[in-house]
């Protein structure tokens, strides 16, 4: 059976299971700019300044959303708190209810990482004043580092969440912005260190688009600090065993740099074979990203010497 045809099974998993343990569905999800701005509108064949995101995506994105339907989600490109009001509320209306979101709202003034969730939030940290130095100067994470905590079945774990420099630059001493890109990283890094302790068992995932792929300065940071293993990807893989999850139109650039990093911890309490880059019905028109997912079991999960 193809992968994208037991979503809809597979998003009933939020429920108790061994012993008081609850498996959470995460998802990661660039959302192309869920905002307004100057665009090229492909259905009306024009160039629209100060456009919002079109309807024919909007609906795609929805229905992505409703296909792998997760419990916590983390968004990137969403716009400011209203157009995470709205997307909650066309949700809502379809039938799938988030009563709890937040946007981060950072240096970026237009782009923001976001989160929904069916889960009450424990707790919100918008870590804004992450620096690092960058040439002559120091320089904070422009669009943040987001840290949300929730308790399932007795246990606690938090989410990070966050978007990392894009390749663009306008700085030839910077090709692909890989020196800014890999001092977001550190910073964002070490204040996810600061919070929490990979090597005490402490359960955590990092995720979003690190707009750099696996084997690169950028990503290494969050796997591992010297001896200290932070955490490890989850290899999620689409209905064809493809991994991609974003698709570079101009340059026809099939690359995987969205991702959903466990700690060591965490990564124990994936449920085996549950997790996956969505590539059913609207994933092609929603953005130029696929939304990655994965379930995790939390709480008393079998493994007591884990607990």
């Amino acid at each position: 059976m193809r992968r994208s045809a037991i979503i809809g099974l597979l998003a009933l998993l939020a429920l108790p299971v061994f012993g008081g343990g609850e498996i959470v569905r995460v998802a990661t999800y660039n959302v192309e700019n869920y905002l307004v701005m100057d665009r090229w509108v492909d259905e009306q064949e024009r160039w629209r300044p100060d456009y919002p995101k079109p309807e024919s995506e909007k609906t795609s994105l929805r229905r992505v959303i409703r296909s792998v339907s997760p419990d916590v989600l983390a968004l990137q490109e969403m716009g400011a708190p209203p157009f995470l009001r709205e997307l909650r509320r066309d949700l809502k209306r379809e039938g799938l209810d988030y009563p709890y979101g937040y946007v981060l709202q950072a240096q970026d003034e237009t782009r923001h990482v976001a989160v929904l969730s069916r889960l009450p939030f424990a707790e919100v940290v918008a870590h804004t004043d992450p620096d690092f130095p960058y040439f002559d100067e120091r320089e904070t994470i422009k669009r943040g580092l987001l840290e949300i905590r929730f308790e399932s079945a007795g246990k606690e774990w938090a989410l990070f969440t966050l978007h990392l420099k894009s390749k663009w630059t306008e700085r030839e001493d910077d090709p692909r912005a890989e020196r800014k890109r890999v001092g977001e990283a550190t910073a964002a890094r070490n204040r996810i260190l600061d919070r929490v302790d990979p090597e005490a068992g402490d359960l955590f995932v990092i995720a979003g688009d690190f707009n750099d792929t696996r084997d690169t300065p950028a990503l290494r940071r969050f796997l591992q600090r010297g001896a200290v293993e932070i955490s490890v990807p989850v290899e999620a893989a689409d209905s064809r065993g493809h991994m991609w999850t974003q698709h570079w139109g101009r340059q026809n650039l099939y690359s995987r740099i969205d991702f959903i990093l466990a700690s060591p911890g965490m990564k124990a309490r994936v449920v085996p074979g549950a997790y996956g880059v969505y590539d059913g019905e609207g994933s092609e028109t929603a953005s130029d990203h696929r939304m990655v997912w994965a379930d995790f079991r939390i709480g008393n999960s079998g493994n007591r010497e884990s607990e």
